[in-house]
């Protein structure tokens, strides 16, 4: 099938390059306000054309809103009243509830299916773009009840060709389950990096004192803030009660040092290690 995707990036460019490894898309077409990613992603071959929002929504069968949160979320009504009833509209975002109420009473919700590939890394744009990223990862579709059901046949054939594991659940559960394994991880990641570089003054130290343990905790601290501020401002009431209670735990830790309680200190960490038995 012909295929636009809107937002040639990091992820829209790993969708395109596997879709098309699969013999899924015939034909993709690139539409980014961003020419130099236009650019970068022919070059690349992720795409095939670089062309106008209008004209990639007339001459395809599947749409994918790659873009941030917030710019989906204002884009999408005008896509869907640009498709017809033969055509399916899909995102990439990591909120949900916010872009479905979007379109709750859009006379074309039905073609709209909504869509979360849990991956992603620091990096940006089509250069970046790896045909292998999904495999093995969550797909979540949300509200699926909600699409018609050819459109959540073509979703589902494009998760399937990325090689994930499908999820269905609604957008209200989805928000708050990425708030607490997702969203909390790039927040303490930011604050931890501003901790280090307030403190640490010399930057020659920390690159050659860093471990590998501080990098890889630091690494989310490297992911750019147009894609982070709407995911945190569109999920902001589940990010602010999993911070709460983060902070509340690292209270915890700072109480125990501080009254040099080395029992409950070893508590919290073998509670803590509980998790080697979920993510192995």
């Amino acid at each position: 099938m012909k295929i636009s995707i809107i937002g040639v990036g990091l992820i829209g460019g790993s969708m395109a390059l596997k879709l098309k490894e699969k013999n899924l898309a015939s034909f993709i077409y690139g539409i980014d306000n961003n020419t130099q990613h236009i650019s970068d992603a022919l070059d690349l071959k992720i795409i095939d054309a670089g062309v106008d929002l209008e004209h990639g929504i007339k001459n395809s069968d599947l749409i994918i809103l790659a873009i941030p949160v917030d710019a989906a979320r204002k884009m999408l009504p005008s896509v869907l009243d640009l498709v017809s009833d033969q055509q399916t509209v899909m995102d990439a975002g990591s909120t949900k509830a916010g872009i479905v109420h979007a379109v709750k009473n859009h006379p074309k919700r039905s073609r709209f299916v909504a869509f979360h590939p849990m991956w992603g890394t620091e990096n940006n744009g089509p250069k970046s773009a790896i045909a292998e990223s999904f495999s093995g990862k969550a797909g979540v579709i949300c509200n699926k009840e909600e699409s018609a059901d050819d459109a959540l046949a073509t979703v589902e054939k494009v998760v399937n060709a990325l090689d994930m594991h499908m999820i269905y659940m609604n957008a209200e559960d989805h928000d708050v389950h990425t708030a607490y394994i997702s969203h909390i991880s790039h927040i303490t990641s930011y604050a931890l990096a501003n901790t280090v570089l307030e403190k640490e003054r010399e930057e020659e130290t920390i690159f050659q004192l860093a471990s590998s343990g501080f990098s890889s905790t630091v690494r989310l601290a490297k992911s750019h803030p147009e894609m982070w501020v709407p995911i945190f401002k569109q999920n902001k009431e589940n990010v602010l009660d999993v911070l709460n209670e983060h902070i509340t735990q690292l209270r915890k830790f700072k109480s125990a040092l501080e009254k040099e309680n080395y029992e409950y200190l070893e508590e919290l960490i073998s509670n803590a290690n509980r998790i080697r038995g979920i993510l192995r």
